[in-house]
C-alpha cells in the first residue's frame, strides 16, 4: 500500500484498546494544521464519525479551533471590540442595553456552540412575561442575531440559532398624520415661540429630530433657497468630572461634567446626506430667526457659545433633544392639537408630498430614505385622499347616463 497523503484522515487502533480517527479540518493561527482527535470503542464507530467530521469540514460547518466562548463571553467581545468600530452611537447604546441588561443574564451561561433556538424563545418569553414590551424583546432578538451572525463567519459556531427563532411580534401602531387645518394652527402657534423656524422645518421638510437640531448656518443658502442635510445632532451624555463631590446624582447636573459622545454624528445613511430645496415661506421664517438670533448673541455677550447653529439655546448653546422633545408637547397642547409623538410630524410631512402628487423617488430625496419600502411606511391615506380617490373609483364606475328609471341605481360598468 503506498503512502497516505498529508491531511489525509488515519484510522487506527491505540494501545488502550480503543479506535481512533484523525481528521484535518483546517489550518490553526499559528499556520499549523487544525487535526481534530476522534475515539470510539469499535472501529466501525470511529469510521462513522470520521466520515461525518469530514462531510462537515468539506460543507465548512467545523467550529474553528481554540477559545470555546461562553455566550456572555462573546456578546461582550463582540459589543465593545467589534459591533463598536462599525455602528453608530446610537445603534451601539441600544446594543449594550440589550446584551447587559436582558442576554447576558438570561443566557449568558450557555456555551456559544450549545445555544439553542429554544434558549432565545423562551428568554423573549419571560422577558415579556416581565414587563418588557414586545418592542424590546425584539430589539434584543435583533442583536443576538447580529452578534451570533458574526460569530458564524468567524467560525465559532457553525450555524446561527437565533434565525431559526420567531421573533417576538410587533403590532403595527396606526399613525394618523395631521391634517392640513391642524397644521396651519401648529404653525400658528409656533410663531409666538422662539425657534418658530423649526417647527415649520419638521412639519413642512420632515427633516429628523437629529438633523434638524444638527443644522448649522452653513448648511442653508437663503439666497438660492436650499437646506443640505449632512449632520444629526446626539443626545448628549456625561459622567462626573468631580469624583461624585458634587453631590448631584445626575453627571449631566455636575458643574465639572465631561461628555461621553461627540454632539453630532454623520446622517444615518449615504440617502440621509441630502439637499432640499426651500419654499419661501420657509426662507422667509428662517431669514426672521436669523435676525431674533443675532439680537439673542447681543444680549448674551460674553455668555454666548458661538458654535453655528441655526437652533439654539438663549446663549447659543445646541439644542438638547430632550428639551426639543417637551418644547413639541408644549406646542400641542397650547395649539389645541391631539397628541402626537415627535416623529409623526415626519408622517405629516411625508403624506403632504402625497396630497400633492410629488413622484416617489423625489420623496425619497426630500425625506432622506434608501429605499421605496419607506415610502409605504410613512405615506398614509388620509381623509381626503380617501375622499378622492372614493370620487375617482365614484366617476369611473358609475355613469350618469347609466342610472336607473328611477333615478337611483347605477349600471357597473364593465371593466376591459
Amino acid at each position: 500500500m503506498g503512502r497516505r497523503p498529508n491531511g489525509a484522515s488515519s484510522i487506527y487502533q491505540g494501545g488502550d484498546g480503543n479506535w481512533h480517527g484523525r481528521v484535518t479540518v483546517g489550518v490553526k493561527d499559528d499556520g499549523t494544521p487544525d487535526r481534530r482527535h476522534i475515539q470510539r470503542k469499535t472501529e466501525a464507530e470511529v469510521i462513522r464519525a470520521v466520515r461525518e467530521l469530514e462531510k462537515q469540514r468539506d460543507a465548512g460547518k467545523v467550529r474553528k479551533a481554540g477559545q470555546r466562548w461562553t455566550v456572555a463571553k462573546w456578546l461582550t467581545h463582540w459589543v465593545e471590540n467589534i459591533a463598536v468600530n462599525a455602528v453608530r452611537e446610537n445603534t451601539i447604546s441600544g446594543y449594550r442595553v440589550a446584551v447587559n441588561r436582558h442576554l447576558v443574564p438570561g443566557i449568558g451561561a450557555h456555551r456559544l456552540e450549545r445555544l439553542q433556538p429554544e434558549h432565545l424563545e423562551r428568554l423573549y418569553t419571560k422577558m415579556q412575561a416581565n414587563g418588557s414590551s414586545a418592542g424590546t424583546a425584539h430589539q434584543v432578538h435583533r442583536t443576538v442575531r447580529t452578534a451570533l451572525n458574526e460569530a458564524v463567519r468567524r467560525g465559532h459556531i457553525t450555524s446561527n440559532p437565533a434565525t431559526l427563532v420567531k421573533a417576538p411580534r410587533l403590532s403595527e401602531m396606526e399613525v394618523e398624520p395631521y391634517t392640513v387645518k391642524e397644521v396651519g394652527r401648529l404653525l400658528a402657534e409656533a410663531g409666538q415661540r422662539r425657534n418658530s423656524a423649526r417647527w415649520a422645518i419638521a412639519l413642512a421638510l420632515g427633516l429628523r429630530q437629529g438633523e434638524a437640531l444638527g443644522l448649522k448656518w452653513s448648511d442653508i443658502d437663503l439666497e438660492t433657497g436650499t437646506l443640505v442635510v449632512r449632520r444629526a445632532r446626539l443626545r448628549p451624555r456625561w459622567r462626573h468630572g468631580c469624583d461624585g463631590k458634587c453631590g448631584r446624582k445626575m453627571g449631566g447636573h455636575c458643574p465639572a461634567r465631561i461628555a461621553l459622545r461627540t454632539e453630532t454624528a454623520d446622517t444615518k445613511s449615504r440617502a440621509g446626506r441630502r439637499a432640499i430645496g426651500l419654499p419661501g415661506q420657509i426662507v422667509s421664517l428662517l431669514r426672521k430667526h436669523q435676525e431674533i438670533q443675532n439680537g439673542e448673541r447681543e444680549t448674551a455677550g460674553q455668555l454666548w457659545r458661538e458654535g453655528g447653529w441655526v437652533f439654539t439655546t438663549p446663549t447659543g448653546e445646541p439644542l438638547n433633544p430632550r428639551t426639543d422633545y417637551t418644547e413639541w408637547k408644549r406646542l400641542l397642547k397650547a395649539a389645541g392639537i391631539r397628541d402626537g409623538r415627535l416623529h409623526d410630524a415626519r408622517h405629516t410631512a411625508a403624506t403632504v408630498l402625497l396630497i400633492l402628487g410629488v413622484a416617489e423617488r423625489a420623496v425619497m430625496g426630500i425625506m432622506g430614505w434608501s429605499n421605496t419600502a419607506m415610502a409605504v411606511r410613512y405615506q398614509h391615506l388620509t381623509a381626503k385622499v380617501r375622499t378622492d380617490i372614493a370620487k375617482q373609483v365614484d366617476g369611473l364606475l358609475w355613469r350618469p347616463d347609466d342610472l336607473g328609471d328611477d333615478g337611483q341605481g347605477g349600471a357597473l360598468v364593465p371593466v376591459t
